[in-house]
């Protein structure tokens, strides 16, 4: 499915997810996201060995959490992250599964439980947190 017409509000360049293949509206996601060689960040981080920056990690994970808990009409944000450990590494080229739950919520605030895998191998995992606009 396309982010996009699901209702994800980003746009090139800080689109990190290339196409969902399982959304229950309010309670969970899976998405996917792929980022070429090509990519400018990857000349700096790091030459030579480059990897996906964990902060742009972070950031399709909760990409992938706002289209979860989006329903039309509702916009959210990222108010916070917790406990986000990046115990694996992804390249560039590598296809990174992004999977979100909802484990809490209050008031306009969701609470996700994510984790972001290349294969069997995590390369982050933690909470985030939106708050509804």
């Amino acid at each position: 499915m396309d982010p996009i017409a699901l209702g994800l509000p980003h746009r090139a360049p800080f689109l990190f997810v290339d196409a969902v293949s399982e959304l229950c509206p309010g309670e969970s996601a899976k998405a996917q996201k792929m980022f070429p060689a090509e990519e400018p960040f990857f000349a700096g981080h790091f030459p030579g060995d480059p990897l996906v920056p964990g902060v742009i990690l972070v950031e399709a994970l909760a990409q992938t959490a706002g289209l979860a808990a989006g329903q039309p009409g509702r916009g959210f944000r990222l108010t916070a992250i917790k406990g986000v450990k990046f115990p694996g590494a992804a390249y560039p080229g590598e296809v990174i599964e992004l999977e979100v739950k909802k484990i809490g919520g209050m008031g306009g605030l969701w609470q996700f439980e994510a984790v972001a895998r290349v294969h069997d191998r995590t390369v982050a995992e933690g909470i985030v947190v939106l708050s509804e606009v």
